[in-house]
């Protein structure tokens, strides 16, 4: 199987070739601790948010418009924003009408493998050579601390029979597709004090189903899920438990736990680019009448939209003004907050030298923030505010929510 142009397959593919995920499986069946999935959310990135959902026509236009546009697009992916088998119906149309168009690209999809026995023949007949299934446990006992409810042939199952029903498809299902030729990548999402001392045990087994990578991923602490205020695991403890797995299975280093409608290189998601529908008309907040002014900063590429990651700008945007009208009054250069992987965890003094240089600022507005420096700059009286359109309703939109909290 040729991964020369996969790049999550690839380690050395993902800063050459570009992926879009088609936002085409809107619904799920079972119920995760740590997902909170949000559909029409342009302010998060990260695993089951999409700006939109479409139709297969839909994702076949929208195909087509990225192709043009992205020349290096090799993959075209279905990784929710549900499950791609709870929605088996739409997200075949969709992929037979790209496979249609008879273009050079890959096609892979992601699932919780619930409904793998069922389907996986179907996805060996329309030539998907790359799954990609969840498994974060083999004990069911730790798995009804992981799901709160696994939909099943019409029942609701909870607590431990759920998670043995969905354990025992997974595998059944993870060894007919790799029986068949398919390349499986699983992905483990480590729950500190959940599933961490059993991550080990899980990649022996898959293993031995002969998968060709895990993906152990840190949790990420999503507003309105069960596991909110669990700690978000470190990138340290992950590639210790990475480092620990790799004698067994071959493990991704570079994963960016992508957005359901994600584009581009997996570095440069560039989804708001290629937006089907328009953002809802509550993106465009209201101007407040308030006259009093905020000092807020941005994180921007070219100055105009919000988007880049709060621990990977080295200069800010620094604007004042009171809801109607904001001034730009300087670029302000920074050390970079987080340098990715296991130093992200150790150099405190970057990272204070960060917050400092926006302590005179009532709000940093930003594409997308990380738990920790979201819960430092709370700590120093600096809201976070996650958006991911203009600066101009941006800026409209971190004032309404510095003045709810200032009304609370």
């Amino acid at each position: 199987m040729d991964n020369s142009k996969h790049p999550c397959y690839n380690a050395d593919a993902h800063t050459k070739y570009s992926r879009m995920h088609l936002p085409v499986a809107p619904q799920c069946n079972i119920s995760c601790n740590y997902c909170n999935r949000k559909f029409d959310c342009v302010n998060e990135s990260r695993p089951g948010v999409t700006s939109e959902v479409l139709t297969p026509d839909m994702a076949s236009q929208k195909f087509s418009w990225v192709k043009e546009k992205i020349e290096n697009l090799s993959v075209v992916g279905i990784a929710g924003p549900g499950d791609a088998l709870a929605n088996w119906d739409v997200a075949r149309k969709s992929i037979e009408l790209i496979q249609a168009k008879g273009e050079d690209v890959l096609f892979c999809l992601s699932t919780n493998g619930l409904m793998l026995p069922k389907y996986a023949h179907e996805l060996i007949e329309l030539g998907i050579h790359h799954v990609t299934v969840t498994v974060n446990c083999l004990d069911p006992e730790i798995g009804a601390k992981l799901y709160k409810v696994v939909n099943y042939e019409g029942q609701a199952y909870t607590g431990a029979v759920g998670a043995e029903i969905l354990l025992k498809n997974q595998l059944e299902g993870i060894a007919y597709l790799v029986a068949h030729g398919v390349l499986v990548k699983i992905n483990i999402v480590m729950v500190k004090g959940i599933n961490d001392h059993h991550i080990p045990e899980v990649v022996k087994k898959m293993k031995e189903l002969g998968v060709f990578m895990t993906n152990i991923m840190p949790l990420i602490p999503a507003p309105g899920s069960a596991f909110e205020q669990f700690p978000q695991t470190s990138m340290k403890e992950i590639n210790e438990m990475r480092d620990l797995c790799q004698l067994d299975v071959q493990q991704m280093r570079h994963c960016k736990q992508c957005r359901a409608d994600a584009i581009g290189l997996l570095g440069n998601d560039r989804s708001n680019e290629f937006r089907m529908t328009q953002p809802k008309e509550e993106v465009s907040v209201e101007k407040s009448d308030a006259s009093k002014e905020y000092k807020i900063a941005v994180t921007s590429k070219h100055g105009k939209l919000v988007d880049k990651h709060f621990g990977h700008v080295t200069e800010f945007l620094i604007y004042e003004g009171d809801g109607k009208n904001f001034k730009l009054l300087e670029n302000r250069k920074t050390e970079q907050y987080c340098l990715g992987s296991e130093e992200c965890d150790s150099e405190e003094g970057r990272k204070d030298a960060t917050i400092q240089a926006l302590s005179d600022c009532d709000a940093v507005l930003t594409m997308r923030i990380g738990y920790h420096g979201k819960q430092r700059l709370a700590e120093h009286g600096i809201m976070s505010v996650e958006y991911c359109y203009t600066i101009e309703d941006g800026l409209g939109y971190a004032v309404k929510q510095l003045e709810l909290k200032k009304a609370i």
